[in-house]
């Protein structure tokens, strides 16, 4: 394997790869409950249950098990025992824990998890007795990082020097350019035909477990609902299959996505994945938190990663990174919309001031009816709060409209600098409290206060 390359290079032919099974995690406190899970699993779609021993209070293997694995299952299951040294719950020694994982496979479970650790160990002390339609998955979870290629690469090479049927490793994101050295290493055991489930960890590390289908991963998890996630930044099952349309994802599918920091309140993903699925796109639209705009753009730059809506903060810098940028967006300073050609070349448009400025003016003509062809903007005061690149975007929108354009931002260099190039006043937000409004006045908020989940908040004390 490389040492370093970008996602350009390591998207699998299609016909390498199969399809990436939908797993849900049971972790409930009582074998009952669990029970109920695995059944509620098996409505909403998955493919098999992982059965989370560690989460069962008071488990005692010889009564629980039996229960847990009785035939007909509604659905195969996934036995994990995790101890507390790799982010589970058991504190015990091993050999009780074999013990029950061991009883498990002799049930019936479809396949059991063992960690790396102490994998040999456990092999041992099998003595061979693993039933042919059991699935040994070795595993190693790293809480802190993702490692280098080489480092990945090794790890790698030692899981499967244990004999596992199927590689797990399951890493942490720091930033998001670390999920493509997982894409690297799914892919390159697709070439040679090794069963990885590959999985990055937090929300950095999201896009994993919506795009392992296209690099050709085992399996994902999903949970059951939200609150009942065995990793962070797990989504749902429901999501992954109503919202990211996991089932159609394969090596050929089409990446987009929203560019931001933070990104998880967008609803641009359900919008965006319902379009696609109405015109039967092959496409998926993904959520990239993203620190460092050039250096995501750089190392995702397969053609199959085609476009991108571009929100806080990285509008501005967005026009830096692009190859061509629309005169427009140039005028503006800010890109929100990134097309990458098939020839690679990035191109940067902003739609920001069309969007907005349209949807304001129709509100306006709503309340007031009016058979004039002008905008309602012209000649009407017009308040922009925040100087980044959502404001650039209304304060030029509402200038081309006729509007007399006020700029109001916490610092007063920034509101500056934007009023002297849309020509109009500046003003901080401490001033701004004291402003005269006048009858008709529009206050356009385009800073981070006031986003979801902090709907509530406003840039302004409420009157």
């Amino acid at each position: 394997m490389a040492a370093a390359m970008s996602v350009s290079a390591v998207v699998p032919p299609a016909a390498a790869v199969a399809r990436t099974l939908l797993c849900v995690p049971a972790t409930a406190r009582a074998p009952r409950e669990m029970a109920a899970e695995v059944a509620a699993a098996a409505a909403l779609g998955a493919d098999l249950a992982e059965l989370r021993l560690d989460r069962l209070a008071g488990f005692a293997p010889r009564r629980d098990l039996p229960a847990l694995l009785a035939k007909p299952r509604t659905l195969p299951a996934l036995v994990t025992y995790r101890p507390k040294w790799e982010g589970g719950e058991y504190e015990g020694d091993d050999e009780p824990r074999f013990e029950a994982l061991q009883l498990a496979m002799e049930l019936g479970a479809e396949y059991v998890d063992i960690e790396l650790k102490v994998a040999d160990k456990f092999i041992k002390f099998m003595s061979g007795k693993k039933p042919e339609n059991c699935k040994l998955i070795v595993s190693s979870h790293n809480y802190d990082n993702t490692p280098s290629a080489e480092e990945l690469a090794s790890l790698l090479a030692q899981i499967q020097a244990t004999g596992a049927d199927i590689v797990k490793i399951a890493t942490t994101a720091t930033e998001i350019v670390d999920v493509s050295r997982m894409f690297q290493i799914l892919v390159h055991c697709q070439e040679k035909q090794v069963p990885i489930i590959g999985l990055v960890m937090n929300d950095r590390g999201f896009i994993s477990r919506v795009l392992c289908p296209k690099f050709g991963g085992y399996l994902t998890f999903g949970s059951l609902e939200k609150g009942k996630e065995s990793a962070p930044s797990q989504p749902t099952a429901a999501d992954l299959i109503n919202v990211y349309n996991i089932r159609q994802i394969g090596p050929d599918t089409k990446v987009f996505g929203i560019i931001g920091n933070p990104v998880g309140h967008s609803k641009s993903p359900i919008l965006h994945n319902e379009a696609f699925r109405s015109v039967g796109l092959n496409a998926v639209y993904v959520p990239f938190l993203v620190d460092d705009l050039a250096k995501f753009l750089s190392t995702y730059s397969s053609p199959d990663f085609a476009g991108f809506s571009c929100t806080i903060p990285h509008k501005e810098a967005a026009v830096r990174c692009c190859d061509e940028v629309d005169p427009i967006a140039r005028d503006i300073g800010a890109v929100n919309t990134i097309i990458r050609k098939p020839d690679g070349k990035l191109v940067g448009y902003n739609t920001d001031y069309v969007g907005a400025i349209s949807a304001i003016e129709d509100g306006i003509r709503a309340t007031q009816p009016t058979h004039s062809t002008t905008s309602p903007l012209a000649g009407r005061l017009f308040v922009v709060i925040g100087a980044g690149g959502a404001g650039k975007a209304l304060a030029y929108g509402a200038k081309e409209k006729g509007a007399r354009v006020v700029i109001a931002n916490r610092t007063f260099a920034r509101a500056q600098e934007l009023g002297n190039l849309i020509g109009g006043p500046a003003l901080t937000l401490t001033e701004l409290e004291n402003y005269h409004p006048e009858e008709g006045m529009i206050l356009a908020n385009t800073t981070a206060i006031g986003m979801h989940p902090n709907v509530n908040e406003t840039p302004l004390s409420k009157v």
